[in-house]
């Protein structure tokens, strides 16, 4: 695949803009749902989680499937206490990333961010980043009912990017997604830091 000097960037998210769960985030996560057995909560959790992102799920309907796979009833109030612990674990972000993405929109570069996340974590993250304008696409797995690596995604941000297949890099850090992207006819990165995704703009 060649190199792509100049063109189009679509962005995943966690992992490369913003960071992943804050320890104390998922500290806090297991305590609200009173988890006894840690590995078990987290193993339900992402075993679950595609459902929640591709909003095949709602937050009330995840958590209480999460709790039935530990035995914990979920009612409403503790599904929204959950939900809250939950959002609070993912809002930490990478200025130096941020301040990357703006260099290339203010340079002229088509931008789009694309991101597994659940409807209810878009909404609260959209809110408090306003640097997220940067994107003239914003596509979030929750509200469009697919996700990444479905190909599905990948071609509706690149669509309404008005970009072509073979003019754009896509960043994230997880192999799969990329090779998804890769398929598609894109250029790939697999993100691992700013120096080497910069050396590769």
């Amino acid at each position: 695949m060649p190199e792509t000097a100049s063109g189009a960037v679509l962005f995943d998210l966690f992992g490369v803009i913003a960071r992943h769960q804050s320890e104390e985030g998922k500290r806090l996560l297991t305590e609200t749902m009173g988890a006894a057995d840690p590995a078990a909560f987290w193993e339900a959790y992402w075993d679950l989680r595609l459902s929640y992102d591709r909003g095949d799920l709602d937050g009330l309907a995840y958590w209480r499937a999460v709790g039935e796979r530990l035995g914990r009833e979920v009612d409403p109030a503790l599904a929204a206490a959950l939900i809250s612990a939950d959002i609070d674990s993912w809002r930490a972000v990478d200025p130096a990333m941020v301040s990357l993405v703006e260099r290339l929109a203010s340079g002229g570069r088509t931008v789009g961010l694309l991101s597994n996340i659940p409807a209810d974590l878009a909404d609260r993250f959209e809110k408090e980043n306003p640097w997220l304008a940067a994107f003239s696409v914003r596509a979030f797995s929750g509200r469009l009912g697919v996700a990444k690596p479905e190909p599905e995604v990948y071609l509706w941000c690149l669509e309404r990017m008005a970009v072509s297949p073979g003019e754009t890099l896509f960043v994230d850090d997880r192999s799969e997604n990329v090779a998804a992207a890769e398929a598609l006819g894109m250029s790939g990165h697999l993100f691992t830091d700013r120096t080497a995704l910069e050396a590769r703009l």
